[in-house]
Parts: C-alpha cells; sequence; structure tokens
C-alpha cells in the first residue's frame, strides 16, 4: 500500500491521514497483512519494546476468533453473525470459517474504517450472503437498522454477536457493559455474544499500554482493564464452558495447543448465551 495521504483514493474511501497509527493496521501487521503504513509499523516497533509478546497476543486472538465462529456453526447451529471491529480482512475470515459449515450462513461486518471497510468490499462483493457496513460498533441502532443487517440477518433467529479483542478500544465513558446490554436487548433469546480484551493483572503494564495507545492513536483507544470487569460484561447472560479464561484456554484444538503463560497482560473472555 502506498505510503502517502491519498493512498485511499484508488480504494475508493475518504483519504487516510498515515500520520497517525490506527488499531486495524496495527492488527493487521501483526498478523503478517500488508495493508498497514510505516507509521503502524513503528508504533507496532515502539509497543513490542516496552511490553513484547505482543504479536503472539494477536495471533492468539484470531486462533480464537476462528474457534468461536466453528464452534458456534458447528455445535449451536448458529448461522448469522455480526462481527463489530472487524478489522481489516485476513485468513480465515468469519464467513469464511461459519461458510465451511453451512455455506448459507450470514455474516456483517462492522468497522469505522475507511480502509476496512474499502479492503471488506473487494473482498466480499461476490459473496451475497456477507456485507460490510462502515458503523461505530457503539452505535446499535444505526447498526441494526442498516440495510445491510436487514438483508442478512433474520431478528426471529440466533444471532452470534461478536467483541472479539476490541472492547480494550472503549473508554470507560463509553460504558462497555451498557454496550453489551444494548446489543443483546435487540437479538432474540438463544443468540450469542463472544467477547474478550486485553487485560493485565499489573498496574504499570495497564497504565503504560492504556496511556501508549491513547498518545498513539489519537483517541482510538481505551484501557488495559483487569478481568473481574470483563467479567462484569456477561452479567445476566449464561456464560458456555470452560467459562471466562485466558482465550488460549477456551476449547483450544487439541492438548498440544500452545497456552499464553505471560500473565503480564493477555486477552481475556468467552461466549456467553441469551436466556
Amino acid at each position: 500500500m502506498r505510503e502517502e495521504l491519498a493512498g485511499a483514493d484508488d480504494l475508493g474511501v475518504d483519504a487516510v491521514d498515515v500520520t497517525v497509527p490506527s488499531v486495524s493496521r496495527m492488527y493487521d501487521h501483526y498478523l503478517g497483512g500488508k495493508d498497514n503504513y510505516a507509521v503502524d509499523r513503528e508504533a507496532v516497533a515502539a509497543l513490542d519494546r516496552k511490553v513484547p509478546g505482543t504479536r503472539a497476543l494477536a495471533l492468539d486472538n484470531r486462533s480464537f476468533l476462528r474457534r468461536v465462529v466453528h464452534v458456534l456453526t458447528r455445535e449451536y447451529g448458529v448461522r448469522q453473525f455480526i462481527d463489530h471491529g472487524s478489522g481489516l480482512p485476513t485468513q480465515d475470515n468469519v464467513h469464511q470459517v461459519a461458510q465451511r459449515v453451512d455455506s448459507g450462513a450470514r455474516v456483517v461486518y462492522v468497522d469505522n474504517d475507511p480502509i476496512v471497510l474499502a479492503h471488506g468490499r473487494a473482498l466480499l462483493e461476490e459473496n451475497a450472503r456477507t456485507a460490510v457496513m462502515r458503523a461505530d460498533m457503539r452505535d446499535t441502532d444505526a447498526i441494526f437498522d442498516s440495510p445491510e443487517v436487514g438483508r442478512l440477518i433474520d431478528r426471529g433467529e440466533p444471532v452470534a454477536l461478536l467483541f472479539v479483542s476490541v472492547m480494550h478500544c472503549l473508554p470507560d465513558s463509553c460504558d462497555p457493559a451498557a454496550l453489551v446490554r444494548r446489543v443483546m436487548a435487540r437479538v432474540p433469546s438463544g443468540s450469542f455474544i463472544a467477547l474478550n480484551q486485553l487485560v493485565s493483572l499489573d498496574a504499570e503494564t495497564r497504565d503504560f499500554v492504556t496511556d501508549f495507545m491513547g498518545r498513539s492513536t489519537q483517541g482510538q483507544w481505551g484501557r488495559v482493564r483487569e478481568p473481574h470487569e470483563v467479567a462484569g460484561y456477561f452479567a445476566g447472560l449464561d456464560v458456555l464452558d470452560p467459562g471466562l479464561v485466558e482465550i488460549t484456554g477456551w476449547r483450544p484444538d487439541s492438548d498440544l495447543c500452545c497456552r499464553h503463560t505471560d500473565d503480564v497482560w493477555f486477552e481475556y473472555g468467552g461466549v456467553a448465551r441469551k436466556r
């Protein structure tokens, strides 16, 4: 991708300010993608110098997403997903995992990054059972009342709501727990939510990463939290086994899978069902 402000023009989207790192593009770089700029790679390098192992967190997170979608599709019969804060397309996107189980599975991707919108539309233009929309994941009414959701999501059937590694992008003033309550109120009983975010047991790490990312991304960040705060998001929901865990421990593909052993910071969460 060209390293210039007009680089988005070829994609038919608004100009992108490549002087400011993007959380989505930093994540893309961690996953080995090519849709990122020098400023994103520099931010990644600076973060890694203080808290090594961040790339492993990104890879663990992507693996968790694949397992969640596969389990919900195969074991629980879910056939429709809304992926909030989906990020840039990469290998094994939600629709690809779900449609390997059932080709009729439907997915709406939601993100507020114009580059995500452009690349998502390019990827999905030949897949009638998917859509990508540009929206703030906090704007529940705009998402659920959108043409994309109206076309693909059957309001009478259970739906899986995905908030995978995005809640740390929301400051406390946005009340992430209230967001969970809003989205769950818009879906029928038997629906699911998959949610995880970065946490740390170490106050210095929480403060450093929160401050670093807040300054680097100019407001695209919220806070690294503690596990008990994430647990609060699941109040009133039935959490699936094995409960809320460090995500490499959520239904691993085998006992030989690598587990995240660094408790300085890690991704924490799980999957729950609406009663």
